[in-house]
């Protein structure tokens, strides 16, 4: 699970112009075959994140989804805000 959210904050960071206000962070879910990821950027970069149509952020999704298909074959969700 470490790896995802490592692998996401990877993507984000490289993504955005203030990568030192990245914060991601893996949280509890109520399904045991679910992880939930959870990323914060400055509200500035959040267009970068999300992209045309949200065509970014579920790159980045489908990326972190695969991953995980080859490690813990669990299903990721990933969920952005701004600050």
């Amino acid at each position: 699970m470490k790896d995802l959210v490592s692998l996401t904050e990877l993507i984000i960071k490289n993504l955005v112009l203030d990568s030192d206000s990245v914060s991601v962070k893996e949280f509890e879910s109520d399904d045991d075959n679910t992880i939930q990821i959870e990323v914060m950027v400055n509200s500035e970069d959040m267009p970068k994140v999300i992209g045309h149509e949200g065509k970014t952020i579920n790159a980045i999704r489908t990326i972190v989804q695969a991953a995980s298909f080859s490690g813990e074959n669990k299903l990721v969700k990933i969920n952005v805000d701004s600050y």
